[in-house]
């Protein structure tokens, strides 16, 4: 017996061509494609537009995935994170943060990730497969499902620190987002995402297509540990996505230690990328900066990222090390955290210190997964 085809894994011009294999003209697939991300249509007898015919053929040869989350836990500052299953063994998270009233969705681009960061609870995980374009997507479609039926009961005020891109430009930002919308995705869940581009961009191209999921390319961002190739190529075939660097170190030595990847790429090449990378008007390069307590946290520390990014339009998004079992990396101090944020400033670098969010539902990446599988473990 064929296998079926999942519709969700294409692109609109993708799903052009696989309906012209079945003899279809090309506007059918855009009245598929609006069904699938502006109905979300389940299944093909919903596309009442459409012949009972195609409907017939499609039943036959194709389907459309779903993902329905198999826990969500939701923290008193509105946090909600979500457990999915995949439905092979394998599960992934994604957080929703609403942010003076604006929801930002974190989602994940793999099950586990290869690039062992000593101070990432998802590394401990290792990597056990990519997701599919369908997975990514999934993920968005299913929060914003439960958003519909659920709406938020609690606002939480600003400061999370989540890269948003808030450039103050946008006619859109006039108007006061629903409760169920979802203003900003960030692709800074499970795994690295340039590690999984083949499916990462298709991804990203339905999220921001006019007939797809309808975001603008503003709100969304992709995060990197720093895989210097697959920034060139994020940046040639989606040129207008806004890129955030793990940075979380100022010496190759001491990246070294903690980043293997800055093995393969070291800081001169990896910034390099960042200066080169296609941003349009005035965006700017964020780099994420985990503060590691007494390893990465000092004034020093400082005035040497200052130095770093000095010629690369930036913002800085500096987030306190979240402490977890079986890793020996301390959180650093309220002065610490005080006096390199305060340093940053005074030289007019945009810096926000992230908040500790979601700190009562498991929210860091990787812990809601490792709860829930301790406990069929037990």
């Amino acid at each position: 017996m064929k296998q079926k085809t999942d519709l969700k894994n294409f692109t609109l011009p993708a799903l052009e061509q696989f309906l012209k294999g079945q003899g279809k003209e090309s506007f059918r697939a855009l009245q598929v494609f609006k069904w699938i991300y502006q109905q979300d249509a389940r299944g093909f007898e919903e596309m009442t537009n459409i012949s009972k015919a195609l409907r017939a053929e499609l039943t036959e040869t194709a389907f459309i995935s779903n993902l329905e989350p198999e826990a969500i836990e939701q923290g008193s500052d509105g946090t909600r994170k979500y457990l999915f299953n995949l439905g092979d063994g394998h599960a992934v998270e994604s957080v929703l943060i609403p942010i003076e009233g604006r929801n930002t969705l974190c989602i994940s681009s793999q099950v586990g990730c290869a690039m062992a960061c000593e101070f990432c609870l998802t590394g401990t995980f290792k990597l056990t497969r990519n997701l599919t374009t369908a997975e990514i997507v999934n993920q968005i479609m299913a929060v914003k499902r439960d958003l519909i039926s659920n709406p938020p009961t609690t606002s939480a005020d600003g400061g999370a620190g989540l890269v948003i891109n808030d450039e103050g430009d946008d006619v859109e930002d006039e108007c006061p987002d629903s409760p169920a919308a979802i203003r900003n995705i960030v692709l800074m869940g499970m795994g690295e995402p340039l590690h999984n581009l083949d499916n990462v961009i298709p991804a990203i191209q339905i999220m921001i297509d006019g007939n797809g999921l309808q975001l603008s390319n503003r709100r969304v961002t992709v995060s990197t540990c720093g895989l210097v190739p697959e920034m060139v190529r994020l940046g040639r075939e989606i040129p207008n996505v806004n890129l955030a660097v793990s940075l979380n170190a100022t010496t190759d030595e001491l990246r070294n230690r903690i980043m293997p990847v800055n093995r393969s790429y070291p800081l001169k090449e990896l910034l390099k990328a960042c200066k080169e990378f296609p941003l349009p008007g005035r965006r700017k390069v964020t780099f994420e900066y985990v503060m590691l307590g007494g390893v990465n946290d000092s004034l020093d520390d400082a005035k040497r990222l200052l130095k770093l990014i000095s010629d690369i339009p930036n913002k800085v998004n500096l987030i306190p090390f979240n402490e977890h079992e079986g890793c020996d990396f301390k959180a650093p101090t309220r002065a610490a955290i005080d006096a390199f944020h305060k340093y940053l400033i005074d030289r007019h670098v945009t810096v926000i210190t992230r908040d500790s969010r979601g700190g009562d539902i498991s929210a860091a990446c990787g812990q809601l997964k490792g709860k829930l599988e301790k406990k069929v473990a037990a």
